[in-house]
């Protein structure tokens, strides 16, 4: 799993980064990305960076330099998709990686999968961490409040497409309530 840096910031801010480790035992990283949502956030005092920071030193983060070919290929996809040079490093890094990219900006999800890559975002991660049991329904919601909070506001149809789909996982997950005595 390669991961841009909005999700990890927006699961410390939640106190669910955790999940990744849960669900893919470790991260890869490129420096830029550890740049964006560690060093720069510790500098404004951010105590969603320290979290990342300390699984970076944890070691289940982890901060892969990105080969000098892909820097300058990165450069050009960034200009002719008009996304953010960081963006386009990751996308190529998974890419080469043959790994998943965990990303929450539609235009860089939509560009993944044009890729081949299988993407996550934040949301994912929450409902497949909800369907292996790790959080509850009351857990996503205080997400979609908490992350509204800080300016990762949702429309109102994906709010109500994502606790759809976390009480249909809930659901599913119940122990049979069947008696199987007669």
């Amino acid at each position: 799993m390669v991961s841009d840096a909005g999700p990890l910031i927006h699961l410390a801010q939640i106190s669910k980064l955790y999940l990744l480790k849960k669900l893919f035992n470790r991260v890869i990283i490129t420096p830029n990305v550890k740049r964006e949502a560690v060093d720069e956030g510790v500098k404004l005092g951010h105590a969603d960076a320290l979290i990342i920071g300390k699984a970076v030193e944890e070691g289940w983060v982890i901060v892969e330099g990105v080969p000098k070919r892909l820097v300058s290929a990165s450069k050009r996809l960034a200009e002719g998709e008009k996304i953010s040079r960081v963006d386009a490093e990751t996308l190529l890094f998974a890419r080469e990686k043959r790994a998943e990219v965990l990303v929450d900006e539609k235009a860089l999800s939509n560009l993944a999968r044009m890729f081949g890559l299988k993407t996550w975002n934040t949301w994912t991660v929450l409902l497949e961490s909800l369907s292996r049991g790790y959080i509850e329904v009351s857990d996503i919601e205080a997400a979609i409040k908490e992350l509204g909070e800080k300016r990762h506001k949702l429309r109102k149809e994906q709010v109500e497409q994502i606790l759809e789909a976390a009480r249909l996982i809930a659901y599913k997950r119940r122990p049979n309530t069947k008696s199987d005595s007669f």
